[in-house]
């Protein structure tokens, strides 16, 4: 890298209308979407740049400025990487400096579109049941102070009403963070705020709004100092908010538009369909499901990575198993998927040792992330009388990898709000039998129709019994085999 590497800026050429305000311009969005609708331009035109809101701090905005708002995406591929200079952000605002200045764009006639990307947090909802949490500081002090939200909702709804009383078509909202039926979830979170404020508000945008579910899929690093200096030696010019992705990306959305405003997404890639639930069904379980697996018996294995994982053949063949005999008799085919091309996408994915994806992070959290990854795979396939060795390998890896000590002795860091309770009902059982038995009585995790069925608990037992009798790798082995 040259020791004072001049600084990125703007390509030249005429710019775009904004038509896209995106809330939350993180690296998620800057390296997938924002990717996605700068192709789309460039294969069929339109007004469709993009204006970020940053909804906390001015740090993003800072690092983008001085380079005109343009930025470097670095795909990391299993054969080396390749930079590109992305421009379609045109602006970034800081809704706590002005939020006078994001309302007003959002409001403005020539914006169509609202995309998010601000974790689940920010929706101000309860996760339980899917409702606007009233309560919440952020929403009580939106209903309190309407011309300054601080919340995604409050902004929404805030700059829906001012379109609504100047006369313009409401824009879509079009979330994409990591949420099932995100779509459905937003329009709820969004006409119950609105009805607290004006019941004729929440009736046009129940009417007139547009809410379509989104599924989004590509692996984004976190950019580190050391990524920095990378891009800048690879490029010859230093960017300070460069982004790092996987070559795979999905986007799949449902066609629902407000006035059928959108850039022509289809042309580059984007899957535009009547539902994304299947879609969802099918990430879930065989992305998902087998990152758990593989993260867990991996782990227990002494593998750091899933590419180091799945470079061992045991574990490759472990890896098919499951998609091929277990998770792929489970689903339905998504409109235009090929579910074994997707899972050969995946393995690929997983082989790529470019993307050091730790087996011990992808293990947080089991508790919340068992049930939907891998339970309702395995009822499923009980209830059509089909053996699930593999997931049920799985599961009891977990077991013993939330008891906190590994197959040499050393202790493991379990990250998950229940870690403390899963270790002491571990503790206290012993052997196989009694530490099965402990565990699928925790009904926040396990169903009853699960944990009650005799030749579930009967299965699970004898691999609980396969890990410690021949470790995770030989355990595997079994399956595979």
């Amino acid at each position: 890298m040259p020791a004072d590497p001049p600084r990125l800026t703007r390509p030249e050429g005429p710019r775009p209308g904004v038509g896209i305000v995106h809330l939350g311009l993180g690296a998620f969005f800057r390296a997938h979407g924002a990717l996605y609708v700068a192709e789309a331009m460039r294969a069929s035109g339109g007004d469709w740049g993009i204006v970020g809101v940053s909804l906390v701090r001015p740090d993003q905005r800072d690092r983008l400025a001085p380079q005109g708002f343009a930025y470097t995406a670095l795909e990391l591929g299993p054969a080396g990487e390749t930079a590109q200079v992305v421009d379609v952000v045109e602006d970034v605002l800081v809704a706590p400096e002005d939020p006078e200045a994001v309302l007003a764009r959002m409001a403005d006639a020539g914006v169509r579109i609202v995309s998010l990307t601000v974790t689940e947090k920010g929706y101000c909802h309860d996760p339980a049941t899917g409702r606007l949490s009233s309560a919440h500081p952020d929403i009580v002090h939106d209903l309190a102070h309407p011309e300054a939200p601080r919340s995604a909702p409050g902004f929404l709804v805030r700059a829906l009403d001012r379109r609504r009383r100047a006369g313009f078509a409401p824009f879509t909202v079009l979330t994409c963070d990591n949420l099932p039926d995100n779509g459905a979830l937003v329009r709820g979170v969004v006409t119950e705020l609105a009805g607290l404020v004006d019941a004729g508000l929440a009736d046009w945008i129940a009417a007139a709004g547009a809410f379509p579910s989104t599924m989004v899929d590509r692996i984004v690093p976190a950019t580190k100092p050391e990524d920095i200096e990378r891009v800048a030696g690879l490029t010859g010019r230093l960017d300070l908010s460069p982004v790092l992705h996987e070559p795979f990306r999905q986007w799949v959305i449902e066609d629902r538009f407000a006035g059928g405003a959108r850039p022509d997404l289809g042309a580059v890639g984007v899957q535009l369909v009547a539902e994304v639930r299947p879609f969802e069904l099918m990430k879930l379980r065989m992305l998902n499901g087998t990152h758990s697996s593989l993260a867990y018996l991996g782990y227990l294995a002494g593998h750091e990575t899933i590419a180091d994982t799945v470079a061992d053949p045991v574990f490759a063949g472990f890896c098919r198993h499951l998609w091929r005999a277990e998770i792929v008799p489970t689903l339905e085919p998504p409109e235009g998927e090929d579910l074994g091309r997707y899972a050969e996408a995946l393995f690929a994915r997983y082989a790529n040792p470019a993307i050091r994806h730790r087996t011990w992070q992808i293990a947080m959290d089991g508790s919340q992330k068992l049930p939907q990854r891998l339970l309702g795979t395995l009822a499923d396939n009980r209830a059509a009388g089909r053996p699930s060795p593999g997931l049920t390998l799985a599961v009891a890896a977990w077991m013993r990898y939330v008891g906190g000590i590994d197959e040499r002795g050393q202790p493991i860091d379990v990250r998950d709000p229940m870690a403390a309770r899963l270790k002491a009902l571990s503790d206290s059982a012993p052997g196989p039998a009694g530490k099965v038995a402990a565990l699928l009585s925790v009904r926040e995790i396990f169903p009853a129709a699960l944990s009650d069925d005799a030749d579930f608990r009967a299965a699970l037992v004898d691999a609980c019994a396969l890990l410690a009798e021949c470790g995770a790798r030989g355990a595997v082995g079994t399956v595979a085999a």
